[in-house]
């Protein structure tokens, strides 16, 4: 395990990194969630899962959370895109890495997501766990966890979970994002975890974009929540699985190419 800093925009990202081993191997970047960070008991679970089918896991704190920089009032999508593309920035620096896969849970989802679509040439597969696609759609319509207001006249802040507060940039900026154009746009295999019990998200965001992307499995666990803390066991077999098989498909295209 190395502890990282990775710089961006002047703002300091805090991040791990962990290898399977010492050979060459693709490689997961793992964003977590909104006022969430990277050691959460199920990103950890995610990302142990990741490892046992031979990739190595970046996982760090966005703008705003955790141990990075920012304040968490600041943070928008296209900060949390721009932390995105900079950690993948240093990645590719990384003479280890075969390929590079994007994972995020709910927020961190969207995000994934998001930097798929723009970046398909870098990003060979995705992993969304209960992403919530459904955040620009909500701005635009002027109802955002549990706040109504006019969208065509948004508050210059408000009350969130936990005592938090959201400047009001955070919603003008997703009133500007098109999820439908990211997943149309990505050729790569996706995997979506989603479970039937979350009352965060709704498992009907996942079925809805999973009929979006060209290559995808979905996956909706009964009785497994937002968080995935009731049966991780079994959201870590459907990554391990799914990723092994991934694994074992590039190095057996990697041999017909010698």
């Amino acid at each position: 395990m190395r502890n990282l800093t990775i710089m961006n925009d002047g703002i300091r990202l805090s991040a791990v990194l962990e290898r399977p081993g010492a050979e060459r191997c693709p490689l997961a970047i793992v964003l977590h969630g909104f006022t969430s960070t990277k050691d959460k008991p199920h990103t950890l679970a995610a990302c142990k899962a990741m490892r046992e089918a031979g990739f190595a896991t970046l996982r760090f704190d966005l703008y705003g959370h955790g141990e990075s920089g920012g304040e968490f009032r600041d943070h928008t999508l296209h900060k949390w895109i721009s932390d995105t593309l900079a950690v993948i920035g240093y990645v590719r620096t990384l003479d280890f890495v075969t390929d590079i896969y994007l994972s995020g849970h709910s927020q961190g989802g969207l995000t994934a997501a998001l930097v798929g679509g723009m970046a398909p040439d870098l990003v060979r597969g995705l992993i969304l766990r209960a992403p919530a696609f459904m955040i620009p759609r909500c701005a635009r319509e002027g109802c955002m966890l549990g706040f109504q207001f006019d969208p065509l006249r948004v508050p210059d802040e408000i009350r969130v979970i936990k005592g938090l507060t959201l400047a009001g940039n955070y919603i003008r900026v997703a009133q500007t994002v098109r999820v439908e154009y990211a997943l149309d746009r990505f050729p790569g295999p996706v995997l979506i975890l989603h479970g039937d019990a979350d009352d965060v998200v709704p498992p009907e965001e996942s079925e809805e974009a999973a009929g979006r992307f060209k290559d995808c499995r979905l996956e909706i666990i009964p009785g497994e929540t937002h968080h995935f803390d009731r049966c991780p066991e079994r959201m870590e077999e459907i990554i391990r699985d799914w990723l092994t098989v991934r694994k074992i498909c590039a190095g057996a295209a990697a041999e017909q190419d010698r």
